[in-house]
């Protein structure tokens, strides 16, 4: 029998950019199988029409739900209503809920409650209140800037001038990024001290638990948010911590 957890994917396409739905689908596959797949919207309005050809590529099941009230996006409760029958049939173990609204917060508390991974995902003006609500959140504009950088930077890696040049840029990126609903630096900094000092093995923290801490108190906490492919690159950048290794396992002090 598989081990493997199955994932439901429900997409708010009235919140969300279709461009973004290949990094979407390849964050959501990194926890399970995802064995339904869903979007949520209008579909005869002609502002959907970019979507239909992403929907057939990816074999996403258009939910059509129209919008009854001027100015409301009524695929929210359609949302809902799905994620609550799919919970209580139980036919998956986690939810990947793809939106920037704030409406679903209570959605993804109630599922998490129910014991279900929550995955979240949204543009970095995704409210606070989301964010934490869910198991983990990806910042798909940050990862987004960030794929596109290191497909500019595979084609001129011949050229070092360009290649420096991306790097700039990506710093900036990620940094602007970092000033909106991001945890801080400095907040991550103290929270890594504090979890190093309640850990009682003397070589120093393994760094997968402490990545594993890390994501468990800040569900937006991905190191690519913060211009860093890994998490040992990320921790580089603080002066006050020691990476070790011993057996091909890292382990983090404080200097």
């Amino acid at each position: 029998m598989s081990d493997t957890k199955r994932f439901a994917v429900l997409i708010d396409s009235e919140n969300v950019s279709q461009k973004y739905i290949g990094l979407i689908m390849d964050e959501a596959s990194n926890y399970g199988d995802i064995t339904i797949k869903r979007a949520y919207g209008d579909w005869t309005q002609q502002s959907s029409a970019s979507w239909k050809k992403t929907l057939l590529e990816n074999s996403i099941i258009p939910m059509q739900q129209f919008n009854n009230t001027f100015g409301k996006n009524s695929s929210d409760s359609a949302l809902i209503i799905d994620a609550m029958k799919i919970l209580y049939t139980n036919n998956v173990d986690g939810f990947c809920l793809v939106s920037s609204d704030s409406d679903f917060t209570r959605l993804a508390a109630t599922l998490k409650e129910e014991g279900k991974t929550v995955v979240g995902m949204g543009e970095s003006k995704t409210p606070a209140a989301l964010i934490k609500a869910c198991d983990s959140f990806k910042m798909l504009d940050v990862l987004y800037k960030e794929q596109n950088q290191t497909k500019s930077k595979a084609k001129a890696q011949d050229k070092a001038a360009a290649a420096k040049q991306a790097a700039a840029k990506k710093t900036a990126a990620a940094g602007k990024t970092s000033a909106n609903n991001l945890t801080k630096l400095s907040t991550i900094e103290k929270a890594i001290k504090q979890i190093i000092d309640m850990n009682d093995d003397e070589r120093g923290m393994n760094i997968a638990s402490l990545g594993n801490s890390l994501q468990r108190r800040y569900p937006d906490f991905d190191t690519r948010n913060y211009g860093a492919s890994k998490l040992s690159r990320f921790l580089e950048q603080f002066d006050s911590l020691e990476l070790t290794k011993e057996e091909n396992v890292t382990y983090v002090n404080l200097k």
